[in-house]
């Protein structure tokens, strides 16, 4: 049976460039994997040709042959076939980003030695006063520390870890599967290459124990809802001596009883009396932070005006910039009126012009309009 052209197996062009042609390769090869297919050996033989058809096409001394002669190049023991490439050189930096998950962490998987600490979250409620001026928060954090006892080492005082008879101290092992071999972190030692004999009592080997933590942390002017705060190396403690995660706060700011907050700006609605809303006037509002600003209230302002106050809104995380503040006005309607104010009022309305109203006149003026077209 004839061979398939390489460039169909992985169902390429004939000028496709090298990045491209691993990208291709990569998510077939996914697909494909003995390890995502397990007893499919159609899957395992497809494996094999796309590998083939790589090793070919990713060398450039070998597709420039193929390229002129075809299959034939390889005639006579120089083909490629599973028994004649080595995967871990052949694919190193294919296999390192495909399978570096189920293969122990790969070349990318850093250094042996037990794993780096997780990183921890914390999430923090500021009040919006304190994330217009800052603060400092003390956090109280459970979390794995290095044990005291045996100085995170997992080994009982007087002892050492051992090398791991089962990996030799590299911490992976390797078994065969198919024409292949996989690494994987070694189960007897977790990676870390040794073992400890003689563990120690407080943490059990593990070289960390559970302590609650006490730390300062500052919180910035200007943090907004979603800030994240980070403070490195205080998370949870990694095994036997290995470097700590990091810890996460995590900023939110609880609802304001005068204020609202959008970005960088604030807003605040201040009712104030009919009167002066009609004759004018002014009025003292307050601002974040304890301050005060007055704001001139012209005769004849209407209900929802706003009013900007430049510069007293919030400050900007990063930078001197300031935010705006927004006063808007509640117009309020006299209730509770005795006889005499009732009275007064109506002698009000009684003296009004259609200057005196002109929204509401001009709105039903235009009602009146459209009542009479529908009369015709």
């Amino acid at each position: 049976m004839a061979k398939q052209d390489y460039y169909e197996t992985l169902g390429v062009s004939r000028d496709v460039g090298n990045d491209e042609l691993k990208k291709i390769y990569r998510k077939l090869a996914m697909k494909y994997h003995p390890d995502k297919n397990p007893d499919d050996a159609e899957a395992e033989a497809r494996f094999k040709e796309l590998s083939e058809a790589y090793s070919v096409l990713s060398d450039e001394q070998k597709r420039s042959a193929y390229d002129q002669f075809g299959h034939a190049a390889f005639e006579g023991g120089g083909g490629p076939g599973p028994g004649d490439f080595d995967f871990r050189s052949s694919f190193a930096d294919v296999f390192d980003d495909l399978f570096g998950d189920f293969m122990g962490g790969g070349r990318r998987g850093g250094h042996r030695g037990s794993a780096r600490g997780a990183d921890l979250r914390y999430n923090m409620e500021v009040d919006l006063e304190d994330a217009f001026s800052g603060k400092q928060a003390k956090v109280q954090a459970t979390t794995s520390v290095s044990c005291d006892d045996c100085l995170g080492s997992g080994a009982k005082e007087g002892a050492k870890p051992t090398i791991c008879g089962a990996c030799g101290g590299v911490g992976k092992v390797r078994a065969q599967q198919g024409f292949f071999t996989i690494e994987r972190t070694c189960p007897t030692c977790q990676g870390s290459g040794t073992v400890i004999a003689d563990p120690c009592m407080s943490c059990r080997g593990s070289g960390r124990v559970q302590k609650e933590k006490a730390l300062a942390v500052n919180i910035p002017a200007g943090v907004e809802d979603g800030t994240r705060i980070r403070l490195s190396g205080e998370g949870e403690a990694g095994a036997r001596g290995a470097p700590a995660g990091d810890l996460y706060i995590f900023i939110s700011t609880r609802p304001h009883s005068l204020f609202q907050r959008d970005a960088m700006n604030l807003y605040c609605e201040v009712p104030i009396p009919m009167t002066e809303a009609t004759l004018g006037g002014s009025i003292e509002v307050p601002t974040l932070g304890g301050g005060r600003a007055r704001v001139t209230i012209p005769a004849g302002t209407q209900n929802s005006h706003q009013f900007r106050l430049r510069g007293k809104g919030m400050p900007a995380l990063r930078g001197n910039a300031k935010g705006d503040m927004y006063i808007q006005v509640a117009v309020e309607t006299p209730v509770h009126l005795n006889k005499k104010q009732k009275e007064l009022l109506k002698q009000f309305d009684s003296l009004g012009t259609r200057s005196t109203n002109p929204q509401s006149d001009n709105f039903f003026s235009k009602v009146k309009d459209l009542w009479e077209d529908l009369k015709d």
